[in-house]
């Protein structure tokens, strides 16, 4: 079966590429070779304001710069973020286009009792860069920003399965390894997974 896949590249910098850069098009390209129609959002070419306030991000308007990105939220199948461990958690720039494009009233509805949630029926995959080792962060920090970002967001929003990776000790990896970890995500994205 093919999907409709997004790609959210979340890595802040936008003036180099990045491993998380080939990590994307190497999912990208598994994907269109089996057939998904694949669309991508990279937060660094946004103009992504911080909300300072419950008023804004239940009432306020949805930047026009987000409007594209949150039309393409609706219109997958599967989602894909892409971004570098930054403090324990997704970069501010990233935490930032989440809170604007997963207002009230698109991912979920406040009300009495649990929230309806109109993004189920989507999947995700999260897949995350670092420097530490990635043991480390699963097991001494019991991956706190990875849970805060697969269950407290995506979760929140009916987004299931949210599957992970976890690429630790990115600096350090050898080419072969980088090729492995490419191999990988051509691999997944060819399973739209």
């Amino acid at each position: 079966m093919t999907k409709r896949i997004l790609i959210v590249h979340g890595h802040p910098d936008a003036s180099a590429r990045r491993f998380n850069h080939a990590l994307a098009e190497a999912y990208a390209l598994g994907a269109k070779r089996a057939g998904h129609t694949v669309a991508h959002v990279d937060v660094a070419h946004l103009d992504i304001p911080c909300l300072r306030g419950k008023a804004g991000w239940e009432a306020g308007a949805l930047p026009d710069a987000l409007v594209p990105a949150q039309q393409a939220i609706a219109a997958c199948d599967h989602l894909v973020l892409f971004f570098p461990l930054w403090l324990g958690g997704v970069p501010a720039l990233l935490k930032a286009f989440l809170e604007q494009v997963l207002r009230p009233g698109f991912a979920f509805s406040q009300g009495r009792g649990f929230p309806e949630k109109p993004l189920s029926g989507r999947s995700a995959r999260v897949v995350v860069t670092m420097g530490m080792p990635g043991l480390v962060f699963r097991w001494y920090f019991r991956a706190h920003g990875l849970k805060a970002l697969t269950r407290g967001i995506l979760g929140f929003v009916g987004i299931a399965p949210v599957r992970e990776t976890v690429i630790g000790s990115v600096e350090g990896l050898s080419d072969k390894q980088r090729m492995a970890w490419l191999a990988e995500m051509t691999r997944l994205g060819h399973h739209g997974r």
